[in-house]
């Protein structure tokens, strides 16, 4: 009886469910990252290199806000925030805004781009003007991606076996890239430890998956319909849950527009048609080629130079000086 009630009992307080951002905000994985390796943070302070480390391993849509983190991690919001700034100037990170155009108008969505791979100002240069593919500096490892202890730096080592459970790449999926579907699928046990799945249930479920985003859902909505609203009592098992779940809640299937209602882009729902930067500091949206490690001048204690008086400018505002001293009279102090 007693070993019933332990394992009926909800997880431990030290593995909690990471809040996701409002849709469509939240962290954003830059592309074109290397695999992971325990060198990937080593040039920053312990400090924040923990805190980039915690980051990176949380799900598409986390929220990374200074005010979360600070609930979840041993750091109050000023450290976190100090921290951040020098995790961006590293190259890690950057906040910006997309805008998305559709049938129904435009709209504006805040972003925080995080790259475990720093990137140097004139990447992210890149990266908003749309010039990095997916793909683009890529690097292939033959190893298993390394698991850090995001949660038990967030929660002052906490043992090892009572990690929260984190789905593993599959064999033949090493060396190979792997499809969103199946990244969707592999963060769940991040998000909720109790939806953790296996290598094997993540290849089974990913067609279903994979699915969800051919009919317009997002990552964020696949990895909500998967761990919102769980059973109090726990889930048995996560995989037959995950495939009931993905199935009866299927999203249907998106109308062919008209003719008239077509994009340039030809497809049917919202496109992503403007990316800006901004100052981390001021909040100001720059363009990426005037911040320097995330920064606008001002905020970096830089003001803009005078452009240099033509010598006939000079001499005009020389006489000008001199004529109005000697209309003051002889009292004027020199």
């Amino acid at each position: 009886m007693a070993e019933a009630k332990l394992s009926a009992a909800p997880p431990p307080p030290h593995v909690p469910q990471h809040p996701m951002a409002s849709p469509g905000y939240g962290k954003r994985t830059a592309p074109g990252q290397r695999a992971r390796s325990r060198d990937d943070f080593r040039g920053l302070p312990r400090r924040e290199a923990e805190i980039a480390a915690f980051i990176d391993r949380l799900p598409e849509g986390a929220d990374i806000s200074v005010k979360m983190l600070a609930k979840v991690m041993n750091y109050g919001q000023c450290a976190l925030s100090t921290a951040l700034t020098r995790i961006q100037r590293a190259g890690h990170l950057r906040r910006g805004r997309e805008q998305f155009v559709g049938p129904d108008g435009a709209r504006w969505v805040t972003r925080t781009y995080f790259s475990r791979t720093a990137r140097e100002d004139a990447w992210w240069e890149a990266f908003t003007a749309g010039e990095v593919k997916q793909d683009e500096g890529r690097s292939v490892s033959s190893d298993p991606p390394v698991i850090a202890e995001a949660t038990a730096i967030a929660v002052a080592a906490a043992p090892a076996e009572d990690a929260p459970t984190v789905a593993a790449v599959p064999p033949e999926a090493v060396g190979v890239e792997l499809s969103p579907a199946y990244l969707v699928l592999a963060s769940v046990g991040r998000a909720h430890p109790a939806m953790g799945l296996s290598a094997q249930e993540c290849v089974d479920l990913e067609p279903l998956a994979a699915e969800w985003l051919r009919r317009g859902a997002s990552q964020e909505q696949v990895l909500c319909a998967l761990t919102s609203g769980l059973p109090a009592t726990g889930v048995a098992r996560p995989g037959s849950f995950a495939r009931s779940r993905l199935t009866r809640r299927l999203p249907p299937e998106i109308a062919p527009p008209s003719d008239g209602d077509v994009p340039e882009s030809g497809a049917g729902r919202e496109r992503m048609a403007l990316r800006i930067l901004e100052c981390s500091r001021c909040g100001t949206p720059r363009s990426a080629a005037a911040l320097s490690g995330g920064e606008c001048p001002a905020c970096r204690g830089l003001h803009p130079v005078p452009p240099a008086l033509a010598p006939e400018d000079v001499s005009r505002y020389a006489a000008d000086i001199r004529a109005r001293t000697r209309e003051a009279g002889p009292g004027v102090q020199h």
